[in-house]
């Protein structure tokens, strides 16, 4: 991994160079920038995960054993959707 990392963060934007040129040469202008397009969106996709991950790990995290809200006084929790009474088994 030493060495693993500087090459391909040299490599990786070169091969993006590389290839977009030769969209640009075999397929013309418009499949060039459908391709930096496409690699635009991958970038903005990767760069939003990154900053979900890096909020996620910031907040403590929540204790399942604990509801969230105290229920207010005589007021019973309502079933979940996926549980059924037995009247409406058939």
């Amino acid at each position: 991994m030493r060495i693993a990392r500087p090459i391909l963060l040299v490599s990786t934007p070169i091969g993006l160079v590389l290839g977009l040129l030769a969209a640009w040469q075999i397929a013309g202008a418009r499949m060039a920038l459908l391709m930096a397009a496409m690699v635009g969106l991958v970038g903005a996709f990767l760069g939003w995960t990154l900053l979900r991950i890096r909020q996620e790990r910031e907040r403590p995290p929540v204790d399942a054993a604990r509801p969230l809200k105290p229920s207010a006084p005589g007021h019973e929790p309502q079933p979940h959707e996926t549980q059924r009474k037995a009247d409406d088994v058939r």
